[in-house]
């Protein structure tokens, strides 16, 4: 006779896999370089800047 297997161990591993690779391919696919974080922030505060600049001192 066989030995028992516990299921529950075989079902959290391959939900512990699929996991793993969703993670990879959001990685993929939502990930940004340094650069590009870099160029982001710096048109942010770009913007940020100019908006604060268009705005009228109150009286």
């Amino acid at each position: 006779m066989s030995e028992p297997v516990n299921l529950n161990r075989f079902r959290k591993a391959k939900a512990k896999s699929a996991a793993k690779t969703q993670a990879s391919e959001n990685r993929v696919k939502f990930g940004l370089t340094k650069a590009q974080k870099k160029l982001e922030a710096a048109l942010r505060d770009k913007a940020a800047s100019n908006l604060d600049s268009a705005k009228r001192d109150p009286d």
